[in-house]
């Protein structure tokens, strides 16, 4: 036997409720546009230590990582070694990845740095060309890389940001994701080594 179901009683719609209505509605259209907008690179302008690429990927710098999947779990660590150097606005990071696992992998970026501040970067591994920008002690770089995932190759978006904290230490974090569907997150946090 189904129960009765319940009558709709309509509520007359007075002013005030739809005073009510129309402000709710506004206070959700407003969370959700801010939910959707990202911080952009030049609201760090103000924040120092000033961020200059080409200073502080200058000799080797190590580098400890997680990937973190969607519900946050750690599903790869990683430490790196880097190799870099500069010629004018050119420069070349030699990234030398070891995993958990004992397996390795080796990246190689080339970097340029434009008039206007913007960099632009190539990869092996990496679709098209990387863009950048630094500002402040921040620095955006978006890319598409290919990752081999179960005999397959995926083009996978990174919006991939490092903060400067001081001159040795940078944190980095990227969020990767896939026909915009968030898919984890890389963080790393990168040392310089002294000069000897």
């Amino acid at each position: 036997m189904n129960p009765m179901p319940i009558p709709f009683r309509h509520k007359p719609q007075t002013p005030a409720r739809r005073r009510a209505l129309r402000i709710l509605t506004a206070l959700a259209g407003s969370g959700l546009l801010a939910a959707c907008a990202g911080p952009e690179v030049r609201d760090y302008a103000a924040e120092r230590p000033l961020l200059d690429l080409r200073q502080y990927f200058n000799g080797t710098v190590d580098a400890w990582g997680v990937f973190t999947d969607r519900s946050g779990k750690v599903v790869k660590r990683f430490t790196v070694v880097m190799d870099c150097r500069w010629e004018g606005d050119r420069g070349v990071l030699d990234e030398a990845f070891t995993y958990a696992d004992g397996s390795t992998q080796r990246r190689i970026w080339r970097l340029v740095r434009h008039a206007d501040g913007r960099y632009t970067g190539s990869a092996d591994d990496v679709v098209g060309s990387a863009e950048g920008e630094a500002s402040g002690n921040a620095f955006n770089w978006r890319y598409t890389l290919a990752l081999p995932v179960d005999g397959r190759v995926w083009e996978v978006q990174f919006d991939d940001w490092m903060y400067l904290m001081d001159e040795r230490v940078m944190l980095n974090k990227a969020v990767m994701s896939k026909w915009g569907i968030r898919l984890g997150e890389v963080t790393l946090s990168f040392l310089k080594r002294s000069a000897s």
